[in-house]
């Protein structure tokens, strides 16, 4: 008969371990991983990848929703095309349009405005020309200059070679309430109110103010300031 090794206690059978104490796997089959607490449940790991959907997607939205209201009512880019306002503006280069301070405050003489061509539809390319008449204004184009009110008007940014004419049979015109009269610098290669007459500022898109590109030409455009601006000499019409 085997005997038992001394000092061990005498085998009474198997006991079950209890709680805490069951070891990893304990009645799983055999080769089954044991569980690995670090790893949340699947419908937690579901939940995490909801939410984050959600949040590039609302993140998504707010910088489009940004986006759309920076280009309505702010600020807007605009490229240059053409020859009408050389020498002050070229071909291809880059502008940021004001769209906020005209809802402020009025056009001056000598802005640089952007607007929808008029009689054609809102998708043509702007025109971008310069203001020359104001409300109340007479404009006349004669002696290869522009006349306001009786006055001549001094500009500076019209190439020194450049002859301002007529472009229709019309040579004067009278500014009303809620418009202007635009010209481009470069009057030889310009379409402007010479030719399609006055326009209503709800046409105008907004005034240009920076010119960002090329690099080398980075700089806010310049408003010239006329020596003796005329006043004008009657009530604008309606």
């Amino acid at each position: 008969m085997p005997h038992e090794p001394t000092g061990y206690p005498p085998q009474t059978g198997y006991s079950q371990p209890s709680g805490d104490a069951r070891p990893p796997g304990h009645g799983q089959p055999p080769g089954y991983p044991p569980p690995n607490p670090e790893l949340p449940p699947p419908q937690q790991q579901r939940s995490r990848g909801l939410s984050w959907v959600i949040e590039i997607a609302v993140t998504v939205g707010l910088a489009f929703g940004l986006y759309f209201v920076i280009q309505t009512f702010i600020v807007q880019t605009y490229r240059v095309e053409g020859q009408s306002m050389e020498d002050t503006l070229h071909d291809g280069q880059h502008l940021l349009i004001d769209k906020l301070t005209p809802r402020l405050d009025s056009y001056s003489r000598g802005d640089i405005v952007v607007l929808h061509p008029p009689d054609q539809d809102e998708s043509s390319t702007p025109y971008i020309k310069r203001v020359i008449g104001l409300a109340g204004d007479h404009v006349e184009v004669r002696d290869a200059g522009v006349w306001i009110n009786g006055v001549e008007l001094d500009e500076a940014y019209v190439p020194a070679d450049a002859v301002t004419e007529p472009e229709s049979d019309e040579e004067s015109w009278d500014v009303g309430v809620d418009q202007v009269f635009v010209m481009g610098d470069n009057r030889e290669h310009s379409v402007d109110s010479r030719t399609f007459g006055v326009v209503s500022v709800n046409e105008i898109i907004g005034r240009a103010w920076l010119r960002f590109w090329p690099l080398d030409t980075l700089g806010i455009l310049q408003i010239p300031t006329y020596p003796d601006p005329p006043p004008p000499t009657a009530s604008p019409s309606r």
